[in-house]
């Protein structure tokens, strides 16, 4: 089973890539989490992707706030699929960083998600992931029952909730 490197700009940012983490380890995905910074450690940036593959890696997502031009460094350097996860700052709640990654120039592609959704980033990894791995695809699977299934049950409360009125 490939790996899913988390890869954030600064440590600060964990609380909100955590939730890539949890996600990841719900689905049995194996993964790798570093800080590595795009302006402040650019040759490790450029190492970690150009190795990425050989070191058993099947997607990346890149985290960061601000500039936020992780992802795009990362995905100048390999031909794996790179999911941006921007942070919000304080400086504009996080659009900067949404913008930062949204706009990659043509040829190098970073998907990106919602500002602070490392939810979905850790989704969409696996979905990506699961393209090949029947494992993953089964166990992504069951996580949408699941979340169909929540649905449901809320619209049955809120029925109930309905005709009380």
């Amino acid at each position: 089973m490939k790996k899913v490197a988390v890869i954030m700009g600064s440590d600060s940012d964990l609380p909100v890539v955590s939730g890539a983490i949890k996600q990841l380890k719900a689905f049995g995905i194996p993964f790798e989490a570093h800080v590595i910074s795009a302006h402040r450690t650019p040759d490790d940036a450029e190492q970690f992707a150009k190795n990425a593959r050989d070191n058993g890696f099947g997607v990346l997502i890149a985290a960061a706030g601000k500039a936020a031009h992780l992802g795009g460094v990362i995905a100048a350097y390999t031909s794996l699929p790179v999911i941006g996860l921007p942070i919000k700052s304080s400086t504009m709640d996080g659009l900067d960083s949404l913008l930062s990654i949204v706009q990659m120039p043509s040829g190098i592609p970073v998907a990106t998600v919602a500002i602070g959704g490392a939810q979905n980033a850790a989704i969409l990894a696996a979905q990506i992931l699961g393209v090949y791995d029947d494992e993953i695809a089964d166990k992504l699977q069951v996580f949408k029952n699941e979340l169909a299934q929540k649905v449901r049950s809320k619209d049955i409360e809120l029925q109930k909730e309905i005709d009380s009125i």
